[in-house]
Parts: structure tokens; sequence; C-alpha cells
């Protein structure tokens, strides 16, 4: 069952008190009460109060809840329509405002180049659904990558989207890094072959911060998302993925951790989960990462479809950037002019 870490602070608790109570949360359940959000069913909500009798409102006004989903899409745009409608159901059942959908969400196709043919502009009948699945549901959506149409038949665009609980769109991020791997112990991708690269840095305000949009392979350019914190001042990094079974158990968790640390940011990591077809598999493992770099939101079963929740902690992204100002301490002119 996932499940949500709260902390009742005062107001002269600090980072290093907030650091050291998660890690005893972690560490000895036993020893704090802890709030429990069942991603399947609202009535499985346990609301508790801390040991000091005081209710989690204290931390209510300062952060905001969100959801990560995790699923596994396959070649029928109505299919997974349905599994998404039912997995922002128990995200807004769950008292979520945003619910991030990994890479590809809408479709996987069975073959190579059957992308191609399911390609649509964002006015288009399949975006426009998510848009009234996010309108009438009350809640905002990230959506990455979605098959957009591009400039001809041949490519697509692997488009971002975010909608607001209005159901509009708020913005679209293009990934610019595409995956043309030989995957060791697995198959060769070829993701130009089908689709145009971004050109543009994409941040976004919302009430959830200021949201930096990537795309799955993007994690391995820390550059982007340096670029990401430093000059669009984003405190929230959207990573929408679908990474395959070989990269993931070596890399996924370790990358989205250190993308967190080194840019004091919120991490949401959506990700495809198992086997779509005879021949591709996604490694799973959707989570949600503080600044400090903790795992405060994670499916217990990494390959399952469902929803982790967690709170977007304003106040501790504060902290632990003016506890340790590394914005203040970056030598940018100095990288600039050396030679790579």
């Amino acid at each position: 069952m996932p499940f949500c870490l709260h902390i009742t602070r005062t107001h002269s608790l600090d980072a290093s008190t907030v650091f050291s109570q998660r890690f005893k949360l972690i560490a000895s359940r036993s020893s704090h009460r802890f709030k429990i959000i069942d991603s399947r069913s609202s009535s499985n909500s346990l609301t508790v109060q801390s040991r000091a009798g005081e209710s989690e409102s204290i931390m209510a006004a300062n952060s905001v809840r969100v959801a990560v989903a995790q699923m596994t899409s396959i070649n029928d745009l109505a299919a997974n329509f349905a599994t998404c409608s039912r997995l922002v159901k128990e995200a807004t059942s769950a008292g979520a405002k945003l619910l991030c959908f990994p890479e590809s969400f809408a479709y996987v196709g069975a073959k190579d180049g059957d992308i191609l043919k399911v390609a649509e502009p964002l006015d288009g009948p399949t975006m426009q659904q998510y848009c009234s699945l996010a309108r009438e549901s009350s809640i905002w959506l990230s959506l990455g990558g979605f098959q957009q149409k591009g400039h001809d038949d041949e490519r697509i665009r692997n488009t971002h989207v975010v909608i607001d609980d209005a159901g509009n769109i708020r913005s679209t991020y293009q990934k610019i890094h595409l995956f043309d791997v030989d995957v060791p112990g697995g198959r060769v991708y070829k993701e130009s072959q089908f689709t145009e690269p971004g050109k543009e840095i994409v941040a976004v305000d919302s009430p959830f911060g200021r949201l930096g949009l990537t795309v799955c392979y993007d994690l391995r350019f820390p550059e982007l998302y340096q670029q990401l914190r430093f000059k669009h001042e984003a405190q929230v990094l959207l990573v929408p993925a679908a990474f395959t079974k070989p990269t993931g158990q070596a890399h996924w968790e370790i990358l989205l951790r250190a993308r967190a640390i080194e840019t004091q940011c919120y991490v949401i990591a959506a990700a495809q989960a198992g086997k779509h077809n005879d021949k591709r598999e996604s490694f799973g493992d959707s989570l949600i990462i503080d600044p400090w770099g903790t795992i405060v939101g994670r499916l217990p079963d990494p390959l399952s479809t469902g929803i982790a929740v967690a709170d977007i902690d304003f106040s501790l992204i504060d902290s632990v950037r003016s506890k340790m100002p590394i914005d203040k301490h970056r030598k940018p002119d100095l990288w600039k002019s050396a030679s790579l």
C-alpha cells in the first residue's frame, strides 16, 4: 500500500530536524504515527494525529498534495484512457490536486512506426479527451509524452503536456534528448527515426510550484535540470518515463535522486511498468522525491497499475536551499569558459 510520511512542524523546526525526523520515521515506523493513503480507495485512508496530538493541518497551509501514476499502456487508445480515468478518480479521492502520468500514457505501439498512425495535433480528439477529464475532475494533469503530430507524416513530437483543472493546456515541452541507444542486454532503439527533437527548455507556474518539464531520456543530462533550477527557477521537476528494464534496474532511482539533490527540487517521476507487448517491457517504479533526495512517494509493487501520493512542502524547499545555498556557490562562468 503506498503511503506518505507527514511531519507536524512548528515555526522553530529547522531543516536538520526535519531530515532527522524523516530518517527516524523510515528507520522505525513504530516510534511515530503517520498517514497511510491507499491508492485504490479513499475509504481506506487513515487520518491520525501526531504524538503531540496536533493535526496535520499545521503543515497543510504550506503544502499541496500531488500524485504519481504507474501503468502499462498498450496499443489501444480507448483502453489506456479508461485506465487513466480510473487513476484520476483514485487521485482525487486521495486529495491530490495534480496527477502525473508516464511517457506514452495514451499509446504504446506493438511495432516500430505504429506511433505515426495515432499521432494527432494538440487540438485533436485524444488530447481533448484528457482536457475534458481534467476539467470534469477538477485536477491538473501532467501528460508526457504525447504522440503529437510533427511537421510531416514521417515523424512525431514526443510532447509533455500540462493541463490545468479547468481543462486548459498550460504548457508543452518537446523532448530534447532522443533515445538512440543499443541497450546492454536488450534491443536497439532509434527514437529519432520517428521523432523530431525539441529545442526549448520549458518551465511553467502552477499551484504546485514552478514546474520543470522533461521526458524520460532527458534524465541522463544533468545540464538540462541545472538550467531548469538556476535559470528557470523550477521547484518541482517532472520526469514522465518509459525506462527499459535493464537501464531502469541499473540507473532509474539513483539518477532521479541525484537530480533532486543537485537541484534541491522535488522530483515526480511517473513510470510505465511491465510488458506492453512481446517486444517491449518497461521497468516501472514511479517515485516522488523531496529536495533532500528522500523518497516520499512510491508504489509497493514496481509493476502494478496505481498511484502514490505525497505532499509538496514549500517550506522544505526553502529550508534546504537556504541552509545549503548552492545557487550562491555555483561557478557557472568558470565552467562556461572551460573546454569540455
